[in-house]
């Protein structure tokens, strides 16, 4: 309970207003989606928005798709990596183009894909997802007509 008006309170006992204070930005890494000029060394990858939303589109994508030899998981996580790194090298968010070109680009809508060894155990290892995403360069991903 407050402390009526009308009594007598000395300086000590005076609740004093607080003053918010700005969060230091020095020592913070700065967000990478926020910068204008994206770091490209090794293993830093190509950043977009909304990257994740192309798991859930290649799932769609990918419900139907049965290939032998090939998790669904790892092949969902495969294709949904590459769909965002073809997004992020155009500068937006993953679409269902992406996630198209992303399977044509390794045969599985057509069904000429000699590749499933290439996602295996992809979905579970980090170190498996660099290599695999480093290996498709971006002439692979928008090919000239």
């Amino acid at each position: 309970m407050t402390q009526p008006t009308f009594s007598p309170v000395p300086r000590s006992g005076e609740v004093r207003p607080t003053v918010s204070t700005t969060t230091p930005e020095i020592g913070r890494t700065p967000k990478v989606g926020l910068l204008r000029h994206v770091p490209t060394s090794a293993g830093t990858g190509t950043q977009a928005p909304g990257e994740g939303f192309a798991l859930t589109l290649a799932e769609r994508e990918c419900a139907n798709l049965h290939i032998d030899g090939v998790d669904h998981h790892d092949l969902v996580v495969g294709i949904a990596l590459v769909a965002a790194k073809r997004a992020s090298l155009a500068g937006r968010g993953p679409t269902v183009y992406d996630v198209r070109a992303a399977l044509d680009h390794f045969g599985l809508r057509t069904h000429e894909s000699d590749t499933t060894a290439d996602f295996a155990g992809i979905a579970h290892s980090y170190a498996t997802q660099r290599r695999f995403v480093d290996a498709v360069s971006e002439e692979q991903l928008f090919p000239q007509p």
